[in-house]
């Protein structure tokens, strides 16, 4: 049915066949007109002219009729290009318009579906020309976005009703046992029902930092910044926490000691703060996290290297993924929250720098390093 109705608006009443026969009507008529004008008032006088020339008498009784015959002569030949002028455009109309209904018909077959939640849907090549192509071709660009959007909200759905469940599951039963005498609120229970408040506080303001940071409402204050000064101030916030956990933090700042980078330097250090956070969690007890910049042309790359973990070419791709954890437990205590490094890319987009993952396998260590372009 709905070939039907796409069949109808190209030859219906206003459809494209109609007002595209309409227009080429107009553009015959107005050069038929056009040239009976001209034939009409210039016509006539150089036929007479002409005659004289050859030798008619101006008095001639033939040469009333020979001017006669010319007229009828411009008038019926006028009247015969004009019809076939039609009968042609007519042809042309009908087969452009044939040619032009499959790829409609395809398009607005695939929009149709598109509107009724089916993201999948997809136009192949429609064979009328590389304009009709190239809107293919962006029809189904568009379709894949908006099909990788629906699967990124089902997905956020999902892991923000993962992320929710342990610590509202732990809160209710002790709650449930505070109220009927079970438990008694004591260090431990004060200690549990913190960490899980303060953890669901972190959720929401990262998911809050992520939000902002993708829809471009990212509030920077942007300064020349020293990037020894961001690099040292990160590591000083970490050390004591890599002291604990027997992890040594080395500082190298020494490739790019003069250099000043446009940044906001409370959101770089989130960046930073993050990237040693990551680094520290995959990294076992001995092991070792550099911390390093060095100028690159008219940027500044600051890296964050670690002897830990290590990443697969599989999980790579997905790091910067929203709740995605390399450790196939999800082991929220150790894995964090799985927005860390999504809010550390934003982040870095903003200020029209990168942060990219590498890693040589598993048991390698991992590598982030982001650029931000110099002052």
């Amino acid at each position: 049915m709905s070939g039907v109705r796409t069949s109808r608006s190209l030859g219906g009443r206003g459809g494209l066949a109609s007002r595209l026969l309409l227009a080429q009507v107009l553009v015959l008529g107005a050069s038929v007109v056009t040239a009976g004008a001209v034939a009409a008032l210039f016509g006539p006088p150089l036929f007479h002219e002409h005659l004289l020339e050859a030798g008619q008498a101006p008095d001639s009784p033939q040469l009333a009729h020979i001017e006669q015959a010319y007229r009828d002569a411009s008038l019926v030949s006028l009247a015969v290009a004009l019809v076939i002028a039609l009968a042609c455009a007519a042809a042309v109309t009908w087969y452009v318009t044939r040619r032009m209904q499959a790829p409609l018909d395809a398009l607005a077959n695939a929009a149709r579906e598109v509107s009724r939640g089916h993201f999948g849907a997809r136009v192949g090549p429609l064979g009328a020309g590389t304009e009709f192509d190239e809107l293919g071709h962006a029809f189904n660009l568009m379709a894949r976005q908006l099909e990788q959007t629906e699967d990124t909200r089902r997905r956020l759905l999902s892991d923000l009703a993962h992320e929710l469940r342990t610590p509202i599951a732990t809160l209710t039963v002790y709650c449930e046992g505070l109220r009927d005498g079970v438990t008694t609120w004591n260090a431990d229970t004060e200690r549990v029902m913190t960490e899980q408040t303060e953890r669901l506080a972190r959720l929401a303001a990262d998911l809050d930092d992520v939000s902002r940071a993708e829809e471009g409402r990212l509030a920077l204050d942007l300064s020349p910044t020293p990037v020894p000064e961001l690099i040292w101030s990160a590591a000083e916030a970490r050390r004591e926490a890599f002291a604990r956990q027997g992890v040594e933090l080395h500082v190298r700042p020494d490739a790019a000691p003069d250099v000043h980078v446009e940044a906001d330097p409370r959101r770089i250090g989130q960046v930073l703060d993050n990237l040693l956070a990551n680094a520290l969690r995959h990294t076992p007890r001995g092991g070792a996290v550099q911390l390093s910049a060095r100028a690159v042309h008219d940027a500044v790359e600051i890296v964050v290297a670690d002897t830990g973990d290590g990443m697969s070419a599989d999980q790579l791709p997905h790091v910067f993924e929203r709740f995605y954890r390399g450790d196939t437990a999800r082991d929220r205590d150790r894995g964090g929250s799985g927005l860390g490094l999504t809010i550390s890319r934003a982040i870095a987009d903003a200020h029209r720098g990168s942060l990219v993952a590498s890693s040589a396998g598993p048991g390698e260590g991992s590598t982030f390093t982001l650029t931000l372009p110099c002052a």
